[in-house]
């Protein structure tokens, strides 16, 4: 499943990490990660930030392929893999499209619903539509149709920026203005008590497949920014604590939404799982974190596998793509 290089010329990899969003900390240090890693196989790397260097490097000397370990808008939306695809530059991951089709929540979830990939119920709200047709209505028919708890979160970001749960309708006010600091539109969604898990996909070049879900038990019972970055907020059992048959379940589910998103190489696919063992999908993530306390690399190690190795294959299949 994992092959080596082969080819009497290594490629150069650059890897791209930091950028000038929220999470530009935790993308330095994934960035770094994913750097070490691939030198630990003996290919050729170097980090660099996405800013007004990185055109002109492309154009002057191009790599081999580029390995993407920015999160947030940067590394998710998209763009950036359509500008490495204008260069003719190819990249470890995503399309461009099936990226910018993942990062936007609402989007992503009407296209598992239409795959018959169970989700939670959800509104989107944009800022302007809140303001207009007035919070206090608004919010209080969302909690007549949803029901509380609600989870609320950016419709478009990742590390769990912006998001609370609102268990009482004197909360979503609150929790509306947290999440508009983040985006312009609100992702307003049925909350599912259960077990949270994560599934990491990845495709060596046999086709994709699951690595054993990661368990994530935080201390405050959410999942959110400092809970997924802080030593000690939160505990991960690898692999899940989940019967066989929903571990089962589990799997099938995740590998149906990164075929669903027509994702490629390498994601991660949040889920809960309710107290009857049926999984719902929450969200994916089509830029990874590659930290110590990230859940790729969690799954990996689980698995038996070396986050190095599985790099370099994939870097091995970039090279062999030709550019959108």
């Amino acid at each position: 499943m994992i092959t080596p290089m082969g080819t009497s010329k290594d490629p150069h990899v650059l890897v791209l990490a930091g950028g000038l969003s929220y999470e530009r900390d935790v993308s330095l240090r994934s960035g770094r990660r994913v750097l070490d890693a691939l030198r630990a196989t003996g290919l050729s790397a170097e980090l660099r930030d996405a800013d007004v260097t990185l055109l002109p490097t492309l154009q002057e000397d191009p790599p081999d392929a580029v390995v993407i370990a920015l999160h947030g808008a940067t590394g998710e939306d998209g763009s950036l893999r359509g500008v490495l695809d204008l260069c003719g530059v190819p990249y470890v991951g995503s399309t461009a499209a099936s990226a910018r089709l993942a990062w936007d929540k609402p989007s992503a979830k009407s296209r598992l619903r239409e795959a018959g990939i169970p989700t939670p119920d959800w509104v989107a709200l944009p800022h302007d539509r809140f303001s207009e047709l007035g919070a206090e209505a608004v919010l209080s028919r969302i909690s007549d149709r949803l029901g509380l708890p609600l989870m609320v979160k950016p419709a478009e970001g990742g590390s769990g920026l912006g998001a609370s749960v609102a268990r009482e309708s004197s909360a979503l006010p609150a929790a509306m203005v947290g999440c508009f600091a983040y985006d312009s539109t609100a992702l307003v969604e049925k909350y599912v008590t259960g077990t949270s898990v994560a599934v990491s996909v990845l495709d060596l070049g046999e086709g994709p497949f699951p690595l054993p879900a990661v368990e994530i038990v935080p201390r405050n019972g959410i999942y959110d920014y400092a809970a997924r970055y802080t030593a000690g907020l939160t505990t991960w059992h690898t692999p899940a604590r989940l019967t066989p048959p929903v571990a089962d379940a589990v799997a099938s589910l995740a590998l149906a939404a990164y075929k669903a998103l027509g994702l490629r190489d390498l994601s991660r696919v949040d889920l809960i799982v309710d107290p009857h063992g049926t999984p719902h999908v929450l969200g994916v993530n089509v830029s990874p974190g590659m930290t110590e306390t990230s859940l790729l690399p969690l799954a990996v190690q689980t698995a038996g596998l070396d986050l190095g190795k599985i790099l370099t294959t994939l870097v091995t299949q970039a090279t062999t793509r030709t550019p959108h």
